[in-house]
């Protein structure tokens, strides 16, 4: 009811400013072409681990089926995809015919089960919707940016994006496409890792206590809020010709912007404010942290996903250094809650909790109110920042451990006496 509320009042909000809401993008999609038919297959993955192997088949052939059923029907109505994916309607479709199957041909537990796998696959769609519709309130409720401020406080990392950013104009077309697949399809590795973490649902009938896609939908969820707070539309549109005639100046990636005095700017009502904190880069920590449990290839996969998004919100000029490293801090807090969450509040949940949002606090003051300072004594600064996001990930990491259950020694037979020689 608290989800279903959310999205009314983003859909109400969405329409003040002529906008379609989270609902409204969501419903088209059954019939018209989705923004992402990768998400929509991911979403009923994840639907799917509380079937049998048998109805899993059965469900990705009927997804299948009705997909080429729409692409046919498409083609014969000469009604071309231009925005969009061609597939994906069928597996909407799928979830949606098992919310249906749950509530009229299942009771009891089998019943709340399946509709939690539901809920689980349209929750991985909503919240990419509902992320839409907060980066369209950013940009019709924020007129001003604070990029000026997060630029300059930026002087203190050596202002990475724009290193990272004349490296990947350097590698050319197929790195940046590369980087860009990466950096789109962030969901679907969220969910082979969150796969691996409910693989046995279907077995026990029931789901663990917490996984990837809780930290997913949190981050989304509370990220968006900060935007309003702290609004930046990145270097790219800021100091680059996206921003047109919006820019400061076209300087990115050729030439750090200038140590001067930051003000707030004028921006337009399009760009999305989605910098402050880097979610892409919360995402991908978020991956790599819960990938750590799974097997040798899965960590492999979990590392090389949090360093190839780095490189692309970087180096496309998404993101500064700045916004990296307070993406870090808010996903490690996120993460602490929710084990705390499931484990039961302690005080070593408590302290890490109120340390990591202390910690993501100073840092958005800082930003905002010595970004001059930082920049003019970035020897000093510079440092104290990666120590700061450092101090964090040594907390979570050593406060996580203690929480980690410790395996019980094997019992070792007792020693039994002898049988003494009969004479």
């Amino acid at each position: 009811m608290v989800a279903l509320g959310f999205l009314i009042a983003l859909e109400v909000a969405a329409r003040r400013y002529g906008l379609p809401g989270p609902i409204t993008t969501q419903v088209q999609e059954v019939v018209f072409a989705p923004k992402s038919g990768f998400l929509l297959y991911a979403s009923m993955a994840l639907m799917m681990v509380v079937l049998t192997w048998r109805q899993r088949f059965i469900a990705a052939g009927a997804a299948i089926g009705i997909d080429v059923t729409f692409l046919l029907a498409r083609w014969a109505a000469d009604a071309k995809v231009t925005d969009g994916h061609p597939f994906g309607n069928g597996a909407l479709w799928v979830i949606l015919g098992y919310a249906v199957i749950a509530v009229t041909r299942r009771t009891g537990r089998e019943r709340v089960l399946l509709l939690k796998g539901v809920g689980l696959g349209l929750l991985l769609v909503a919240g990419r919707k509902t992320g839409d519709t907060w980066l369209l309130i950013t940009s019709k409720t924020r007129p001003a940016v604070l990029d000026q401020y997060v630029a300059t406080a930026d002087h203190a990392l050596g202002n990475p994006a724009w290193l990272v950013g004349r490296i990947v104009t350097a590698t050319g077309p197929i790195g940046a496409h590369f980087l860009d697949y990466v950096y789109t399809q962030l969901p679907v590795a969220a969910v082979i890792v969150a796969l691996y973490q409910l693989r046995n649902v279907a077995v026990e009938r029931r789901f663990p206590g917490h996984h990837l896609v809780r930290t997913f939908l949190v981050i989304g969820l509370l990220g968006p809020g900060i935007y309003m707070i702290f609004p930046v539309v990145g270097p790219i549109f800021a100091y680059g010709a996206d921003g047109g005639h919006w820019a400061v100046a076209n300087l990115w990636p050729d030439m750090p912007p200038p140590i001067n005095t930051p003000h707030h700017m004028p921006f337009d009502e399009i760009t999305p404010r989605n910098c402050m904190p880097s979610l892409h880069t919360a995402w991908a920590t978020a991956i790599f942290i819960h990938s750590r449990q799974g097997p040798r290839i899965l960590q492999f996969a979990g590392a090389f996903w949090l360093i190839a998004t780095l490189g692309a919100t970087l180096g496309f000029g998404y993101h500064y250094g700045a916004d990296i490293v307070a993406g870090v801090v808010f996903t490690l807090t996120i993460e602490a809650a929710l084990r705390s969450l499931e484990r039961g509040w302690d005080r070593s949940g408590i302290q890490l909790v109120t340390y990591g949002a202390t910690v993501f606090a100073a840092l958005l003051v800082s930003y905002r109110y010595l970004p001059m300072e930082m920049a003019g004594h970035p020897w000093v600064f510079g440092p104290l920042l990666i120590l700061a996001m450092t101090s964090v990930v040594y907390g979570y990491v050593r406060t996580t451990k203690l929480w980690e259950p410790k395996a019980a020694p094997a019992r070792q037979p007792e020693p039994q006496p002898e049988l003494s020689a009969v004479p």
